[in-house]
């Protein structure tokens, strides 16, 4: 980088005493915080006014950023924080490592396509749906997190206000929704269509991650209606995909080798 030299002269109180009203007037305190501290740096290591320029503008930059993650994080109300890093495949190898990193990517919230995680209870899918979701809170992307049952809940809530119409055009405003558990609990038949609405607000215009214990061929039961359930899977998977992971609880089997290690040890 090219560029005049940060002069060697300190500067005095009037000139700091300024710089700190202006970041003050300016609501950046990691700048107020470090202008000394980073000219003292270029200084010693003659630095020149633009390396200076960008080195307190990228502490600024950088801390907002952390700041912003944290507050995306904080209001996707995730019930536990689970990182794709975390994610143990070698226990569940039927999640591709690809395509999970693929999807680590977010580019798939840009694109507007959903992802949709099948299997049994305890294989992952929930873990799963927050490492990515967290992943998309740091590439700065709304999320939210709720179980099909909480969804329904607020659905539900916003229809008997008469407000259904305005609660789904509030939620498509989200990049990422994430529903988790569906199939768990049967839903009637007018808490399908709710669920239908929700899914076909968002088609083409904004992402889902949906888990489910239920294969697709069930998800009838779930709803009560089988012409909704497939007006509906045909919505989500058009742009998706769709990861079924195999394989025992991992709770389950954490249990069973806890209790064989204390038969042994007795």
């Amino acid at each position: 980088m090219t560029g005049a030299k940060v002069g060697s002269g300190e500067t005095g109180p009037d000139t700091d005493s300024h710089i700190v009203f202006l970041t003050r007037a300016l609501k950046t305190p990691v700048i107020r915080e470090s202008f000394s501290r980073l000219a003292d740096q270029a200084r010693e290591e003659s630095w020149t006014h633009e390396q200076y320029l960008a080195a307190v503008l990228d502490r600024q930059v950088t801390a907002r950023e952390a700041s912003g993650t944290s507050m995306r994080i904080a209001s996707a109300h995730f019930p536990a924080a689970k990182t794709l890093e975390e994610f143990n495949f070698d226990y569940q190898p039927s999640a591709r490592r690809d395509v999970v990193a693929n999807l680590g990517t977010t580019n798939f919230i840009t694109a507007g396509d959903n992802v949709v995680l099948l299997g049994p209870p305890g294989t992952g899918k929930t873990h799963l749906a927050i490492g990515l979701g967290i992943r998309a809170a740091h590439a700065g992307h709304r999320v939210i997190f709720a179980t099909a049952a909480q969804w329904i809940t607020r659905l539900h809530a916003a229809h008997a206000a008469g407000a259904l119409d305005q609660e789904l055009i509030k939620l498509r405003r989200y990049p990422l929704l994430i529903i988790d558990e569906v199939g768990y609990i049967p839903f009637e038949s007018d808490a399908g269509n709710l669920f239908f609405q929700l899914v076909a607000s968002r088609y083409e215009h904004a992402s889902l991650i949906v888990t489910s214990n239920m294969p697709f061929a069930r998800w009838g039961d779930v709803f009560g209606d089988d012409v909704i359930a497939g007006a509906m899977i045909d919505r989500l998977v058009h742009h998706a995909e769709v990861l079924s992971l195999k394989g025992d609880s991992y709770r389950t089997k954490s249990r069973r080798k806890t209790g064989t290690t204390k038969q042994t040890e007795n």
